[in-house]
């Protein structure tokens, strides 16, 4: 029998529009008694995610199930790093990138089947400065602004987040950045989005990083300099459709680590959390260190 934890965000947006989910999840853990000593806790507030994980842990749960968006994934997975425990994911946020990237976007029983039948897998996690994780993307830029509006939000969603995006777009000033990559010289740049990427995508199927893996032992540096009207478009369908490549706007990279320098303190992102950084932000791969389940093949969606 596994012993398990179910770590349950009321506050996600999927979540909370539909309270449903978490009876589903009580009927699962009913229904798998013969297979699961399960318990199902609910986070309360920022943060309560990680020392439930660590709490899980401590009482020698082998699964740890993140109920909730990007967020709470972020927070769950941070407690359980370098640990025996596997993460399992019911993604129920605003865009789920990592949930997408492996095959479980959303909360359906595809998901719960995953937690009996899935295959484990020893992915690369992300850090910033030494403190703050990352497991799918991480940015500077226009991105982290846009993620520190979002966290204020009372209703979220797909069409909030597009209103949201135009309205700030207009209004923002790109940062000045220097990008230093181990293979390469220093890049000067301004810069409307900077995002490194564990995985492919944002969420919502947005491709940042097209061809990123999550167990390579290497990061992917997505730098777009400029958005204005005429390039919109074309940059959205090259994000949906996976064909964002290297051009005189697009600065593409991938290796274990960057640094990234900027005038002067500010936000970034980690998961879509927002968070102040110094001006100066390293970031580096931390190699195998996370356990996390992924349907088996032939489940895979």
């Amino acid at each position: 029998m596994l012993k398990a934890r179910f770590i349950y965000n009321p506050r996600s947006g999927y979540n909370i529009k539909n309270p449903g989910v978490i009876e589903r999840t009580r009927r699962f853990i009913a229904k798998n008694t013969a297979r699961l000593d399960a318990a199902l806790v609910t986070t309360t507030h920022p943060g309560h995610a990680t020392a439930l994980a660590r709490e899980a842990l401590a009482a020698g749960c082998e699964l740890v199930v993140a109920i909730g968006g990007d967020g709470t994934l972020n927070e769950v997975a941070s407690g359980l790093v370098h640990s025996p425990a596997t993460l399992g994911l019911i993604p129920c946020g605003s865009g789920n990138g990592l949930g997408r990237h492996l095959g479980i976007p959303g909360p359906g029983e595809h998901a719960f089947r995953t937690l009996l039948h899935g295959t484990p897998r020893l992915i690369d996690t992300g850090l910033v400065n030494e403190t703050h994780r990352f497991f799918n993307v991480m940015g500077l830029g226009f991105d982290a602004e846009i993620s520190l509006r979002f966290r204020s939000l009372t209703r979220r969603g797909f069409p909030a987040y597009l209103r949201l995006i135009a309205g700030a777009w207009l209004r923002y000033r790109r940062p000045t950045l220097a990008i230093t990559e181990p293979a390469s010289a220093r890049i000067d740049t301004p810069a409307f989005i900077l995002t490194v990427a564990n995985s492919d995508q944002y969420g919502n199927n947005g491709y940042i990083a097209p061809g990123a893996t999550l167990d390579d032992g290497l990061l992917d540096l997505t730098l777009i300099r400029r958005a204005h009207l005429l390039n919109a478009l074309p940059l959205a369908l090259r994000l949906v459709t996976q064909t964002l490549r290297p051009s005189r706007n697009i600065h593409r990279a991938r290796a274990a680590h960057f640094i990234i320098e900027r005038a002067a303190a500010g936000p970034v992102h980690t998961d879509g959390e927002p968070r102040e950084t110094p001006a100066r932000v390293a970031i580096r791969v931390v190699p195998k260190s996370l356990r996390i389940l992924a349907p088996a093949a032939q489940e895979n969606l």
